[in-house]
């Protein structure tokens, strides 16, 4: 299936100009003129937590819409709680903001937020009592994290997903991305789009940064939240989508490695990865090395919701214009 040909643009890096917008520490200000010490805590530490927000531009429309801002900033909310940090605002308020931030930067494209809670002070020593806290939003255009339209080539990493005794996936911290950054540059460095990692015990656990689910034998199966997984907004939207428009079942439980090489299809999921269509893992094809047909209508299904074309999924999402 061919995807809206503004959700092809490659990721942005940085923002659109060093003059766009953001709000930090409970102003807006622009991007050149926000500045962090060098001895900022989380810096050093990985001392933040964060969410990942979309916004998609539809043309035919005109209008930009932010997806499932409330959940997004609930969910950072439980992540600053583990990290014990607090959010300054209520989420009603961080949406608000966030929609007046977008507005402010005029965009007419698929667009990033990215909200940061983190521990600002710049002293040294690895603790989180007596530490301040910053809160930022910045925003950037942002197309396709990997490519939605061709398929993707995975490969199961060598390194393992961190336990949830050690350092929680279901809290997005900063510092945890350093274990998805390695397994990132791993299966770029050898080839492949992207990294399926493991949890120690050895079950499936998820991308470097996205859910997993996978069809076999009639239904399709995600590995539970106790697999070390992030309790991702996007797998919840879908595991509703699979049973609403597919008619299929879904199961939560264990996937073992070999699964994947005798799947019939698979895929990526997240805010940035959208839904992925994995066509290979380890050199292997999944099903018959394309796109499946139940992927394809489920993307077909989830962009139609996402930029306000699905009625049905009105509540999704939040016209910023």
């Amino acid at each position: 299936m061919s995807i809206e040909t503004d959700a092809s643009r490659k990721v942005t890096a940085g923002p659109e100009h060093p003059n766009s917008w953001v709000f930090i520490n409970g102003e807006f200000r622009r991007y050149q003129d926000a500045k962090l010490g060098l001895m900022t805590h989380a810096l050093h530490y990985g001392t933040g937590v964060f969410e990942g927000i979309r916004a998609y531009w539809n043309s035919d429309k005109a209008q930009l819409y932010l997806l499932h801002g409330p959940v997004h900033y609930d969910r950072l909310r439980k992540s600053g709680s583990i990290m014990k940090m607090t959010l300054p605002h209520s989420t009603e308020e961080l949406v608000k903001l966030t929609l007046e931030l977008l507005r402010r930067n005029e965009y007419k494209q698929d667009t990033y937020v990215r909200p940061l809670l983190f521990k600002s002070s710049e002293v040294i020593g690895v603790r989180l009592e007596g530490i301040a806290e910053s809160f930022l939003i910045y925003t950037a255009p942002m197309g396709n994290y990997v490519d939605v339209d061709a398929g993707i080539r995975c490969m199961v990493s060598s390194w393992r997903r961190v336990s949830d005794s050690s350092l929680p996936a279901r809290a997005k911290i900063t510092g945890a991305y350093a274990n998805s950054a390695l397994a990132k540059a791993e299966a770029e460095e050898n080839g492949f789009d992207e990294a399926i990692v493991l949890a120690l015990d050895g079950h499936v656990s998820e991308g470097s940064a996205e859910n997993l689910f996978m069809y076999k034998d009639g239904v399709f199966v995600t590995p539970p939240v106790t697999d070390d997984i992030l309790e991702g907004v996007t797998r919840k939207l879908l595991l509703g989508l699979i049973k609403d428009e597919l008619g299929k079942q879904v199961v939560e439980r264990s996937i073992d490695r070999t699964e994947l090489y005798t799947c019939d299809e698979l895929f990526l999921c997240g805010t940035g990865a959208q839904v992925s269509p994995v066509i290979e893992v380890d050199r292997r094809p999944v099903g018959d090395g394309r796109i499946g047909e139940l992927t394809s209508e489920l993307q077909g299904v989830y962009f139609g919701a996402v930029r306000g074309d699905n009625p049905r999924y009105s509540d999704w999402t939040l016209p910023v214009y």
